[in-house]
């Protein structure tokens, strides 16, 4: 028999599609074409494939080889097919027999030398094929604990193709996955490192809870960068179905930590000013990889000095804060991943910056318009929480001060504000007071008091609010309301949410 077919997995974004491979031998010249919309990791797979069969003792066949990757009008990329094409190609040419792999998907880089290589996207690629109904998966060794993480899916780890010839040609059992390392705990800042800052305290609380985006203004030293860098401390974990998303997207661009373990805690990103559009938001040629607002999902995405980015860079965000996505087109198709973020720009008022603020500045106040003018309205207008922190005063840095509550005791209020939002919403599929639709709380039974909102709508009127703006007014309080146990907002919790939305004196 010439011709054989093993299962293999692609990926599209961050979602898997079972794959096909075939191969076909036929008189001839000796060579070798892929087809199936391979790209050019993958045509290069010809010889990385060849040398690793040859070098695991195997005999390459010296016939016209096709390989064909199902369904052809599917993108391919990576190296993630050589296993599954070394193994068709000696299949095809009755080197190996392929009953044992009925119903088994093949994943795994080749090396020169024929050792199994881990690849990247392995998590996302074995809940496809758990989600397609195959229940038994040959993983390279590096990858065998994470692939552990699906349940209904039996992981086999490979360290060789060698290996996996001996399993078929003499059934030598194939070694089950290795227990997961315990996780590694890796201490994180915690509040009660900052000194001061009753205001940008509470903002930062607000938008834990809420999962606001924020705006922290204010003097270089004011603890801006204390502060954002802070926030997923006091954030909860990640439920079972967005921490496997979180961890899917950092197996797909190859930082999940070692341990195999999930991602629990809420991931943070802190670009620097210099990043790229293709950086921030993802790009690349082909099949865009994902950037840091997709590494940020469900987590905290800080950038620190923003008036110093791009403002091309800063204005592609707006997109993914409406809608929690990032869809990005390429001339091998197109790519989706979600960004659902808690947004923290961190600025200075000026360019000089000095340590005294306004006292000593020596900008001009064009200058000091253009700088904060890099930030673009739409965008700020998606922002929150807009406030400003003051210098630290002596007596707050020196000695010691009350109300420096630790990231412990603001997390379990966070925790239960955030719980009462949950139970509010769940009806209406939502997970925090951030994400529901501003119409939603401007219509019974959400709709509030006109006397409780009287002072939001005159600032509508005068247009110092915009309708965007009235909405996320509306969001604020629900969560202030949250933090204090409180049913429902009151006419307080709407000035203070106007307070923290328009950065004025609360």
């Amino acid at each position: 028999m010439s011709y054989a077919r093993v299962r293999c997995v692609g990926l599209v974004g961050v979602t898997g599609h079972v794959v096909q491979v075939e191969a076909d031998l036929a008189p001839g010249l000796p060579t070798v074409a892929i087809t199936g919309l391979p790209d050019t990791a993958l045509h290069e797979a010809r010889d990385r494939v060849r040398a690793a069969v040859v070098n695991s003792g195997r005999v390459w066949p010296n016939r016209r080889i096709t390989i064909n990757l199902l369904p052809a009008t599917l993108p391919k990329q990576g190296s993630g097919f050589d296993l599954a094409i070394a193994v068709a190609v000696l299949g095809s040419a009755g080197e190996l027999p392929l009953a044992p792999l009925d119903q088994v998907v093949l994943l795994g880089e080749l090396g020169l030398d024929g050792t199994v290589r881990p690849v990247r996207g392995a998590l996302p690629m074995v809940a496809a094929v758990a989600r397609t109904g195959h229940h038994r998966v040959i993983v390279p060794f590096g990858n065998a604990t994470e692939a552990g993480m699906i349940p209904g899916v039996r992981i086999h780890a490979v360290r060789t193709l060698r290996q996996l010839a001996d399993f078929l040609t003499d059934g030598i059992p194939l070694p089950d996955p290795p227990e997961a390392a315990p996780a590694s705990c890796t201490p994180t800042p915690d509040l009660a490192d900052l000194a001061g800052q009753g205001l940008g305290r509470r903002a930062l609380e607000v938008a834990a809870a809420g999962g606001h985006h924020l705006a922290l203004l204010g003097p270089p030293g004011a603890g801006k960068s204390m502060l954002a860098e802070r926030l997923p401390s006091v954030l909860p974990e990640l439920p079972d179905d967005a921490a496997m998303e979180v961890t899917s997207l950092h197996s797909i661009a190859g930082l999940l930590p070692p341990e195999g373990q999930l991602i629990r805690r809420p991931p943070f990103q802190a670009p620097h000013h210099t990043a790229t559009v293709s950086a921030l938001i993802g790009g690349g040629t082909g099949l865009a990889r994902p950037g840091a607002v997709s590494l940020a999902h469900r987590g905290v995405l800080l950038l620190d000095e923003a008036p110093e980015f791009n403002r091309n860079v800063l204005d592609a965000l707006r997109q993914p804060l409406e809608h929690g996505r990032v869809r990005l087109a390429r001339s091998r198709g197109t790519a989706e991943y979600p960004a659902r973020i808690q947004l923290v720009l961190a600025a200075n008022p000026c360019p000089c910056a000095k340590p005294s603020g306004d006292v000593s500045c020596d900008c001009t106040p064009l200058a000091r318009r253009r700088y904060l003018g890099r930030l673009s309205g739409p965008l700020l207008d998606r922002v929150d929480i807009q406030v400003t922190v003051r210098r630290v005063r002596a007596a707050e840095l020196t000695e010691e001060f009350a109300g420096g509550e630790p990231s412990a005791v603001v997390a379990a209020r966070v925790a239960t504000a955030r719980a009462a939002a949950v139970e509010r919403w769940s009806g209406l599929g939502r997970r925090s007071n951030a994400e529901m639709p501003g119409p939603v709380l401007r219509r019974p039974p959400w709709r509030l008091p006109g006397t409780d909102i009287r002072e939001l709508r005159a600032r509508l009127d005068r247009g110092s609010l915009s309708a965007r703006g009235f909405d996320r007014v509306l969001r604020l309080a629900w969560t202030i309301a949250d933090l204090d146990g409180r049913e429902r907002p009151d006419a307080e919790d709407i000035r203070e949410a106007i307070g923290l939305r328009t950065g004025e004196a609360l």
